[in-house]
């Protein structure tokens, strides 16, 4: 009979809470307990981590008081159930940083509690909560206000499961990032002025899916605050409560976008909380705007719900031509062509209208809305419908920036191909004005009949 051959049986060292491939901050002396700074004990865990070839920090359940940390190529931020990362209430536990890629952000926040920039293959993910503070941070200071995620020229990037909230600036900002996937992250952002839920600028290869954001200020905002577009971006199975504008790519748009796909999301306002920085009901639900040249091209919208905002839709193509350094000379207008937006369900929206704008010489070119349905408050009077509206080409770009419109539901002006097919526009209360009014307007379709031009 052949012996019976066994086994070996290795044995790794590892301490009280760390397994093979893991390391606990604890393990590096932090303290769970929301009291003593655990900014050093942590960054020791990600570098020993990123030392062996990548791994997990993992954070256990407590709460863990932390200043700025950066983190590695091929690491994994942890956070189990029950934990809490919480950030310093101290400006001095952030110290700037101006990354090598420059952007005209470099003229707001230059710190952030989760830091990163030419990173690859990292991840924050979990069940646990992100905290940053915010109300303990003060404005108008762009730059003691620190964000609470920001991740620099990094590719392969996964934010997954975790809760974030309380940021004292934007909540997460992702610039000039490749391969970046948000799944399953809920927002909730309400503590300071400029809480953005999501910021993605001058990024490619992005999705976003089944995620909840809740913020005052814009809850999922597509930037290009450098020479980069902003393309290949999908949002999909995702709710979206904003005090400003829930859906939102331009008001920053020096690099353009191209190829964005947003499906089967909710909008609404927020409520659960009072307004900071925008307006109790929220300002807008789908906005898209080209203001500092770049161009806009290709984006789908579909099978979105919007109910209780002030104007559903709002595209702009403006002239703020504002540069992304300031050195760099005035940027010329852009364009904003090619978008479809189908399957548009909008309720309780305000009086004011849903302006789809250009500029004299720069028309919004081939828009299409298909099987849209939207409900406004009405009751302007005679008077309101006759007002003379100013270009304000080089204004900031908002639903709101003209007032109440010539038309209850869409005023089209300086627009070049538009296709209206099963768009129905109601009022609440009686309503003086025409449910639509065009005004330089070339190449109008509404059910497959043109419309001539005014």
């Amino acid at each position: 009979m052949r012996p019976l051959c066994l086994a070996a049986l290795v044995l790794v060292a590892v301490g009280p809470y760390c397994a093979a491939g893991v390391h606990d901050p604890r393990e590096y002396g932090a303290k769970p307990d929301g009291q003593v700074l655990a900014t050093a004990a942590i960054q020791k865990a990600i570098d020993a981590c990123a030392a062996e070839g990548g791994g997990t920090v993992r954070l256990g359940p407590g709460v863990y008081l932390s200043g700025a940390i950066c983190l590695k190529s091929h690491v994994t931020l942890e956070l189990e159930a029950g934990c809490t990362l919480r950030g310093s209430p101290d400006p001095a536990d952030y110290p700037e940083n101006l990354p090598k890629v420059r952007s005209y952000t470099d003229t707001y926040v230059r710190q952030s509690l989760i830091a990163g920039e030419g990173l690859e293959q990292v991840a924050i993910r979990g069940r646990g909560t992100i905290d940053g503070q915010g109300a303990k941070f003060h404005w108008p200071e762009y730059r003691n206000r620190p964000y609470v995620v920001r991740l620099v020229d990094c590719r392969d990037v996964l934010v997954e499961g975790v809760h974030l909230r309380d940021s004292a600036m934007w909540m997460q900002h992702y610039l000039a990032c490749r391969q970046v996937r948000l799944r399953g992250v809920t927002v909730w952002n309400h503590a300071s002025y400029n809480n953005d839920g999501l910021d993605i600028d001058g990024c490619r290869d992005v999705t976003v899916s089944d995620c909840t954001f809740d913020s005052d200020d814009d809850a999922l905002c597509l930037k290009s605050t450098l020479p980069r577009l902003c393309e290949n971006v999908t949002v999909s199975n995702c709710i979206l409560r904003s005090h400003c504008n829930a859906l939102k790519a331009g008001t920053e748009s020096v690099g353009g976008f191209k190829n964005i796909t947003v499906t089967n999301c909710t909008i609404s306002s927020p409520c659960g909380s009072q307004a900071i920085y925008g307006a109790q009901q929220g300002t807008g639900g789908i906005a898209l705007e080209i203001v500092d040249g770049g161009w806009m091209e290709n984006v789908a919208v579909s099978n979105v719900t919007i109910d209780g905002v002030r104007s559903p839709i709002f595209l702009r193509l403006g002239d703020r031509g504002r540069p992304h350094q300031p050195d760099l000379p005035r940027r010329p207008a852009g364009t904003l062509r090619n978008v479809v937006l189908s399957n548009i369900v909008a309720t309780r929206a305000a009086t004011i209208g849903c302006p789809i704008a250009g500029i004299p010489g720069h028309p919004i070119e081939n828009v299409t809305l298909s099987n849209v349905r939207l409900e406004f408050a009405g009751g302007p009077t005679e008077k309101a419908v006759a007002r003379p509206l100013p270009e304000k080409p080089d204004a900031y770009p908002e639903s709101s920036m003209f007032g109440p419109l010539p038309a209850f539901g869409l005023y089209c002006r300086h627009v070049k191909g538009l296709t209206l097919q099963n768009v129905q526009l109601t009022t609440l209360r009686a309503d003086a004005r025409p449910p639509i009014a065009t005004e330089d307007a070339a190449d109008v379709k509404i059910d497959g009949k043109a419309v001539g031009p005014e």
